[in-house]
């Protein structure tokens, strides 16, 4: 997959991916472009993909740790070539859940925030945002949509 950027425009792109391994090679490119700053928005139902996706962005990042998602810590940080928050938001009931653990500081980061589950906390994501919309095909291929990131 290519993904291109204007800076004054916004990423937009789809492809469809057969495997784990196409599904992380989608992360990594977007990780490749990706900038400090910038959110990311992981959406789709449980097992799509959204874990496998941030592993990508990750290794664009150069960060060399096992990503695993941080259901229970609601929040891992890993350094790179800069730093990358992955949130994970299944547990949290809400934007006051997520305003009381201090977590609005994710959402203006000094490196790049990857968040799932963010439709949690969906009136308080930046306006530049950037949405992953991964979706379970019936031949269990996932189809994933990138838009956002306006700059």
């Amino acid at each position: 997959m290519i993904m291109k950027e204007d800076a004054a425009a916004m990423i937009k792109t789809e492809c469809i991916s057969h495997s784990a391994e196409e599904t992380e090679e989608a992360g990594f490119s977007l990780g490749k472009i990706l900038q400090r700053g910038d959110v990311v928005s992981l959406r789709g139902s449980l097992g799509a993909g959204k874990t496998v996706l941030a592993k990508g962005i990750a290794r664009a990042l150069g960060i060399s740790e096992a990503i695993v998602s941080p259901t229970f810590t609601i929040v891992q940080e890993y350094d790179g070539t800069m730093p990358m928050f992955h949130l994970d938001l299944y547990r949290l009931s809400g934007e006051d859940e997520f305003e009381s653990m201090g977590g609005e500081e994710f959402l203006y980061p000094d490196g790049v925030t990857l968040i799932e589950w963010s439709e949690k906390i969906g009136t308080m994501l930046p306006d530049s945002t950037i949405f992953i919309e991964i979706t379970i095909n019936d031949d269990l291929s996932r189809s994933i949509s990138i838009e956002g990131g306006e700059r």
